[in-house]
């Protein structure tokens, strides 16, 4: 059975991390949480301590200076051996199971690269919900979002990990770039027999905005989605160039037991 590490990337998130941390101490499966606190101000990093003090599986990474929730990611990815790897923002919370059902899906399918978890958006305004397109969107956003993503951890690493580039920090769009990527390269399958994670709505949250321009109460900002676009697409081109390198490498046999000097 494939070990699993969930990263959480945290960013004055004092007031959620204590319920995202319980949530994922619920998953038996959770060999290991890795914590990065993105350079907080608040009580983020105290939390996480004492949690460390409870459970030997939680530990606290902590960025120089604040990057952003891609780059705490990568950091975080690179600080763990297990073979697969979830993401959990600290204002999310995985449901019972939801854990167990990604690996036995892995486990099962050892030739596909990624899962997908069924999202619960609670606390949404009901003028989203109500609306007859919202689940169509909803669907959209449950293949996109960090916290419904279980991957293998070569597989991010081939693709060199979270985008960084500075436009999506200034726009929002890396996890639509990823997402992207992983389906055009790898493809990727949404476990929709249950929901698994919960988003939990704030104002001001991602998923709020891409909602309110795809249902029609806002309009985008052409500059920015032409940004993203651009971005996005470049992304995907290095990625896959990365991975078709990978794949034409020749690995001699016993290249992993020869010793070095």
């Amino acid at each position: 059975m494939s070990e699993i590490s969930v990263i959480i990337p945290c960013f004055n998130g004092a007031a959620t991390l204590a319920r995202a941390l319980d949530s994922c101490l619920a998953q038996p499966e959770a060999t290991r949480i890795l914590v990065v606190d993105d350079a907080s101000t608040d009580a983020s990093a105290s939390i996480v301590r004492v949690y460390a003090l409870r459970d030997a599986r939680v530990r606290l990474l902590q960025m120089p200076g604040n990057a952003g929730p891609a780059r705490a990611r990568n950091w975080a990815a690179l600080n763990t051996v297990a073979p697969l790897l979830a993401f959990l923002d600290a204002d999310d919370e995985y449901l019972p199971g939801a854990l167990a059902a990604a690996r036995a899906h892995l486990d099962a399918h050892p030739h596909e690269a990624v899962i997908r978890l069924d999202v619960d958006y609670a606390g949404f305004p009901a003028r989203l919900t109500r609306h007859p397109q919202f689940a169509e969107f909803a669907a959209v956003l449950s293949n996109t979002v960090p916290s419904s993503l279980v991957i293998r951890r070569n597989v991010l690493l081939a693709l060199g990990g979270f985008p960084t580039d500075e436009l999506f920090r200034r726009y929002g769009g890396e996890d639509g770039a990823l997402s992207w990527a992983l389906r055009e390269i790898f493809g990727q399958r949404r476990l929709i027999d249950a929901k698994r994670v919960r988003m939990h709505w704030h104002t001001g949250i991602h998923a709020e905005r891409f909602l309110n321009i795809q249902l029609g109460y806002t309009e985008a900002d052409p500059v920015a989605n032409d940004a993203t676009l651009r971005a996005s697409r470049a992304w995907l081109d290095n990625a896959r160039a990365s991975v078709q390198q990978l794949r034409a490498l020749q690995i001699a046999p016993d290249a992993l037991n020869t010793p070095t000097r």
